[in-house]
């Protein structure tokens, strides 16, 4: 995808245009753990969905990859182990309060949900106002490998700290819906993907060689795409052009779906923003519930 084609993205997103809004950060800490804060927020500073911490184990963690620590979010059941696991990717702004408030809904439905910190090598996404400089300094900085790699560190750091990696699932949200499609198609132990309105082509580059349509027909596991029919920067003749890829590829791939919501615009999961619709964010929550259990992760 050309940078330019993600700042136009970025900020029709987000209503922007292009400068720093008043109030967008707020300290989360009591609810995130040290080191975690609101992201930029166009509206509101906080998720408009509060799901409780009781019996949840959550909080920041380290993860080693290559002797390099990684921050990301962990949410689970208090004291239990043997759990499903679930990658949590975040949308361009990392792991805010909304992509905290995701991995305890998981743990509440008995995941040990991970969220890693998947730009922190290249700087505090969450510090941006600026859209244009968000995605020149930063996004458009992170190499597709390096991706890759830490999400593989995530999953080892899972399976030593209560997760049962044998079942294993990823979702993500937007840019993180994107990396969901490349997870699928990395890992052979992802059981399950679901991808929340992940852009699905884009230009080859060196630090994005492969788009989903690239990697559509070779997945290990099946994933569900929850799109929107009213979303501009996904346009449905590339969901069309995925659907093709997907019928004819390997058994992972003719057995993945894509549910496509009439009037729904992008990020309507996202309940800290105006996109947000409340119908499909539902509906969709329990697809991907159920998407996970058919394929063996619940």
């Amino acid at each position: 995808m050309h940078p330019h084609d993600k700042l136009d993205e970025a900020r029709s997103l987000l209503n922007l245009s292009g400068t720093e809004q008043p109030n967008r950060r707020a300290a989360m800490k009591a609810a995130l753990g040290v080191g975690y804060a609101m992201a930029a927020a166009p509206v509101v500073a906080q998720t408009a969905i509060k799901t409780p911490a009781d019996g949840l184990t959550v909080g920041e963690v380290m993860i080693d990859v290559g002797g390099f620590s990684m921050p990301a979010y962990r949410a689970a059941p208090a004291g239990k182990t043997g759990l499903p696991v679930v990658l949590v990717l975040s949308e361009i702004f990392g792991v805010h309060e909304y992509i905290a408030d995701t991995a305890r809904r998981f743990a509440r439905a008995g995941y040990l949900a991970i969220a890693p910190e998947l730009f922190v090598r290249q700087g505090d996404a969450q510090s941006y106002g600026e859209m244009a400089k968000l995605m020149a300094e930063i996004i458009n900085k992170v190499p597709d490998a390096q991706v890759m790699g830490d999400l593989d560190a995530a999953v080892q750091w899972a399976g030593a700290h209560g997760g049962d990696t044998r079942k294993l699932a990823v979702t993500g949200f937007c840019w993180g819906g994107r990396q969901t499609w490349l997870y699928a198609a990395h890992n052979p132990a992802v059981k399950a993907g679901v991808a929340w309105y992940g852009r699905l082509v884009g230009q080859a580059s060196e630090l994005q060689p492969r788009h989903p349509v690239d990697v559509g027909a070779r997945l290990h596991g099946p994933v569900l795409g929850l799109y929107g029919a009213a979303d501009t920067g996904i346009p449905l003749d590339t969901v069309d052009k995925m659907k093709g890829v997907l019928a004819g590829g390997n058994a992972a791939a003719k057995a993945s779906q894509f549910v496509v919501y009439p009037d729904a615009p992008h990020a309507f999961h996202a309940d800290y923003r105006p996109s947000f619709r409340q119908g499909p964010a539902e509906d969709g929550w329990k697809r991907c519930l159920a998407w996970f259990a058919q394929h063996g992760v619940a």
